[in-house]
């Protein structure tokens, strides 16, 4: 087992963001609510409390035995965790009179403290809390001050508890990578040796162990985590890996055929299953997106347990969940009530009978593509952009019909190209086109028409988590729009889509 760094986190939006720094050392790290505390055992070289959106002078804020922790490891308490421990130490915590939020700068740093190490002088840090450490006890010792906040940075002197009111995790914070290197090498002494090679070989392993002889059936999607799962799974078990690819009718033109022929070079055992038809007519008269997305689970489910029972003797299903997924399903707030249904984790229905194998979960997005990549695997796959799992059903905005289905994906495929020709195609997170349920007036040669909108939608990310719209050139939104209306019968009208996530979401539905 890796050595690793257990986050514990209290509800903060940046909790996830502290992980990928972590993990950006080359060091493992678990993200855990505050409530339901992980077995500390001797793989664990330090603890990192979040920030939270309560307020510790709350009665129902967010409670933990940090003393208990604060004997056996090394704490770093950024924001909420530090004036928690700062006020259960003595301390006070008030109201701030000024709105601590946004960028401040280090007027006093202790140079010589392990925590401030290589932090330059008026180095600039994000704040974002509404209450502030106003008084420590004798036991504390003041490392970092700004103009406005006196108790910026701590140490409980004697021991190796920390805490900070700034996020080091966000851009913003100019020195935050040195002060968690200081914090994980030199204070927790962890050896940076989480790397993709040592995931892979430890994976491979651990498969080997985990599944011995047994056979594992696999729902390629043609992305990145369904890839890479299968990859790491095809090392561990060879040919007792078998691959099932559906067309669900939904795909973007071309790709079921695409997808199985890039497969082949891999050396995976896989079998496409055209079930067009089949998907298309349960969707048949269905607007509600989550009712499209239950009907669209439902039969996937019942095509892919069709497929896996012409494997004898299959005892695993391999699943691409990633590190999201998972946090998402056991946070802070308990599981979301709005989480999409294609999201869930451990949605497997109990008449399949199988045990699930998911070698990426403990993997965001990037380090996925990082771990696809030292598998050799083909750029133009790990390159890809996400695509939901429903499909198109999600980007027609109407029920969904095959006439819809063949519109979109022809408007698509002209985006996509344009995107790859003009050399967007990289810079962007994710893009799509999206079928409105509106028609509208326009003139073609001599005669008025009456017909569909299609809306261009590119964003930024590096997670999805947030993403900001991309700005595309108006040159070459021209001619993607020209193309579509021109090519494609029954769009007259393309309009590109400006809103960032959030408050909008990357897919319309």
């Amino acid at each position: 087992m890796p050595e690793k760094i257990i986050i514990l986190d209290f509800g903060s939006q940046y909790t996830q963001l502290i992980a990928r720094r972590v993990r950006e050392l080359n060091v493992y790290c678990e993200i855990h609510p505050f409530h339901h505390l992980p077995e500390f055992d001797n793989t664990v070289k330090g603890v990192i409390l979040s920030g939270s959106p309560y307020s510790v002078r709350q009665d129902d804020a967010p409670q933990i035995d940090f003393v208990m922790l604060q004997e056996r490891f090394p704490i770093l308490a950024v924001c909420y965790g530090a004036q928690y421990i700062a006020q259960k130490s003595g301390g006070e915590v008030k109201a701030s009179s000024t709105r601590e939020y946004g960028r401040a700068n280090l007027g006093f740093i202790d140079s010589e403290n392990p925590l401030m190490k290589k932090i330059s002088s008026d180095s600039q840090v994000w704040m974002s809390h509404a209450d502030t450490i106003a008084s420590v006890p004798d036991s504390f010792q003041i490392i970092a001050s700004t103009e406005n906040v006196h108790v910026a940075a701590y140490q409980v002197k004697n021991t190796n508890v920390y805490g900070i009111q700034f996020h080091p995790e966000v851009t913003h914070s100019i020195d935050g990578k040195q002060l968690l290197e200081n914090f994980l090498v030199d204070i927790c002494a962890c050896s940076q040796d989480w790397t993709p090679d040592a995931f892979i070989e430890t994976t491979i392993n651990g498969l080997k162990e985990q599944l011995q002889n047994d056979k594992v059936v696999l729902g390629l999607s043609g992305g990145v985590d369904s890839s890479v799962a299968a990859i790491l799974l095809h090392k561990a078990i060879g040919k007792n890996l078998h691959c099932i690819f559906v067309d669900n009718g939904l795909l973007r033109k071309g790709e079921f055929e695409q997808v199985l022929e890039s497969y082949k070079h891999m050396g995976l055992n896989v079998r496409g299953v055209d079930s067009k038809e089949r998907f298309l007519s349960q969707l048949a008269g269905i607007k509600d997106p989550e009712l499209k997305r239950k009907a669209i689970g439902r039969v996937f489910i019942e095509v892919f347990d069709d497929a896996a029972h012409e494997v004898q003797d299959v005892k695993w299903l391999g699943q691409g969940t990633i590190y999201p997924d998972v946090i998402e399903s056991v946070s802070v707030k308990g599981p979301s009530a709005t989480i999409k249904s294609h999201h869930n984790v451990g949605g497997l229905p109990d008449f399949m009978k199988l045990k699930v194998v998911e070698p990426l979960n403990t993997l965001f997005k990037d380090e996925v593509r990082r771990v696809g990549k030292a598998l050799g695997i083909d750029a133009s796959i790990l390159g890809r952009h996400p695509f939901p799992g429903p499909g198109l059903a999600i980007r027609i905005l109407d029920d969904v019909t095959p006439e819809k289905v063949a519109i979109l994906q022809e408007a698509d495929a002209i985006y996509i190209n344009n995107l790859k020709s003009s050399g967007w195609y990289d810079k962007v997170w994710q893009a799509g086109a999206i079928f409105l349920p509106v028609q509208s007036v326009g003139v073609m040669g001599d005669e008025r028409t009456y017909e569909h909108v299609i809306c261009l939608r590119a964003v930024g990310s590096v997670d999805g988590m947030t993403a900001d719209w991309s700005h595309l050139p108006y040159e070459l939104l021209g001619k993607i729009s020209n193309e579509i209306i021109n090519n494609v019968k029954g769009i007259n009208r393309v309009v590109y889509d400006i809103s960032s996530k959030p408050p909008a979401t990357i897919e319309w539905e």
